[in-house]
């Protein structure tokens, strides 16, 4: 297991509540799901994790579920060494999965990366894309023995510590609701992914399962203490912190967002030699919580670095994207 220096001290209470949340009951149709991927990745699979907003819903026939797909070595992974080289380069590789389902099709999108890689993401990362995700609400599909399952959880626990230790810098001293905290950090983190999701959407996550948030925030309060405390009258207190600090929050969350947009081009130009129909799924997110549509000609089918250079004018141009 890694050992992540300079990272707190991840208190059990917090590993053991993400245990359970990740134990609790998901819809039988994603067992579906998980029988392909174990047959798919063989011994060379770790674990499967669920996550996303089809954690909330019934019909797996509309949307797209989103699978994370934990392995123990590259190379084991994939009969061939091009996609094990493009899962070191830069993980996680995204893969497209369909089932047939009794009233339709279900679509899922899974991404591979190595056990290792996700514990180091969910750490030390510098950008959010591990971490500000396994903060979030996931099921634990398959574990491939209590080690590994011990492993997720506590990566996802380092997630949440390093999503509110990155975000504290950027709130008011004093008190604050649990609801500012996790929407202004959800609100950061999407900005450093060309995701264009308004304040609307991060405060409905929130709203969803409070209780769920609540109980992590407060399991984390010993590692994060004195930077965070819990108010006798239920508020959350931010300590105050020297200007230098902010200044350097700032700076570090700019520096986040232009690595993102850097790494969402990568990773789009790597999807299209491993997802199917990347470019439309892409276009058909971005209108969805945008509203803003962007067409996809046959020149850009054949370029999409030139596609994904498109996207974030387009975005940035009308506002959407700052």
């Amino acid at each position: 297991m890694n050992n992540f220096v300079g990272t707190p001290n991840v208190p059990d209470p917090l590993v053991q509540k993400i245990a359970a949340h990740n134990a609790q009951p998901v819809e039988l149709a994603f067992q579906n799901f998980k029988r392909v991927l174990q047959q798919r990745y063989g011994e060379a699979l770790d674990a499967i994790v669920l996550y996303g907003s089809c954690l909330h819903t019934s019909d797996l026939t509309e949307g797209i579920a989103d699978f994370y797909v934990l392995v123990d070595d590259y190379r084991r992974a994939y009969p061939g060494r091009m996609l094990a080289y493009l899962n070191v380069w830069l993980p996680p590789n995204v893969f497209y999965l369909e089932v047939p389902a009794a009233n339709g099709v279900m679509r899922a999108k899974y991404a591979v990366i190595s056990t290792s890689d996700f514990e180091c993401g969910a750490a030390q990362w510098f950008h959010p894309y591990i971490w500000a995700r396994f903060a979030q609400p996931t099921r634990l599909l398959y574990a491939r023995n209590d080690s590994v399952q011990q492993r997720v959880c506590q990566a996802q626990a380092r997630a949440v510590l390093k999503f509110i230790n990155t975000t504290l810098p950027r709130l008011k001293a004093g008190a604050n609701s649990l609801d500012t905290i996790w929407t202004t950090g959800l609100m950061l983190t999407y900005a450093a992914e060309l995701r264009a999701e308004r304040k609307e959407r991060t405060q409905q996550l929130i709203q969803r399962d409070p209780k769920f948030y609540n109980e992590l925030t407060h399991a984390a309060l010993p590692a994060l203490d004195p930077l965070l405390g819990l108010q006798a009258d239920g508020q959350y207190h931010v300590q105050s912190t020297t200007a230098l600090k902010k200044l350097v929050a700032r700076i570090q969350w700019r520096l986040r967002r232009w690595q993102g947009r850097l790494l969402s081009i990568l990773r789009l130009s790597k999807a299209t030699l491993t997802f199917r129909d990347c470019l439309d799924y892409a276009a058909w997110k971005i209108e969805r919580h945008t509203g803003v549509k962007v067409e996809i000609t046959p020149m850009l089918r054949r370029h999409p670095i030139l596609w994904g250079y498109k996207v974030m004018w387009q975005l940035l141009r009308r506002g959407v994207l700052r």
